[in-house]
């Protein structure tokens, strides 16, 4: 996702430590693969000192990165989202609601939608590569996979590989809500 304008930074010091991290090294490891001390990885990363564009460009080699996607990745993303985030898709035409809940999530691993059938409506796709999860909030569903079919009402979920044709439709007499997330996003 791209971050907001306005966004913080992350301090150099700081995202170095979380690459560290996320590479499993310690301090004196870093150190020796990027031909520096350990004391100053230390103080790099409580940012009590800056390095010198060769002392970084050495650390970021032994991190396996390059200084453009270090600083490319330096902007805190956006984690929090809530209700004025939400985008009426124009996916299911049919459906009562279908709200797409993070914006930019097309490009992410997951799409999370907030879900509303009326009686009648309902979802139908092809198989597709994915996965499809379904939680139902309110209301009670049907989902078909495949040959199967399985009632599944609120406080209750569903779960399918997407290698089938499958349906979520509410046959039933009061509207249906449901937290659908599909991986990778298919909506």
């Amino acid at each position: 996702m791209a971050p907001r304008g306005g966004e913080e930074r992350l301090p150099v010091g700081e995202r170095i430590r979380d690459l560290r991290m996320a590479y499993g090294l310690t301090q004196e490891e870093l150190a020796h693969r990027s031909s520096l001390t350990k004391g100053f990885i230390s103080q790099l990363e409580r940012d009590l000192t800056s390095p010198s564009l060769e002392s970084l460009l050495g650390i970021l080699r032994a991190l396996d990165t390059d200084i453009v996607e270090f600083f490319r990745g330096q902007s805190e993303e956006r984690i929090v989202f809530g209700p004025p985030d939400c985008t009426n898709a124009d996916t299911y035409p049919d459906v009562a609601a279908f709200e797409l809940m993070v914006p930019g999530a097309a490009n992410c691993n997951m799409e999370p939608a907030l879900v509303a059938l009326a009686p009648g409506q309902g979802i139908e796709e092809r198989a597709h590569a994915g996965e499809e999860f379904g939680y139902v909030l309110q209301g009670q569903v049907m989902v078909q996979y495949g040959r199967r079919q399985n009632s599944v009402k609120r406080g209750e979920w569903f779960y399918l590989v997407a290698d089938r044709s499958h349906k979520v439709w509410n046959p039933f007499g009061q509207k249906a809500r449901l937290l659908w997330i599909s991986a990778p996003p298919s909506f």
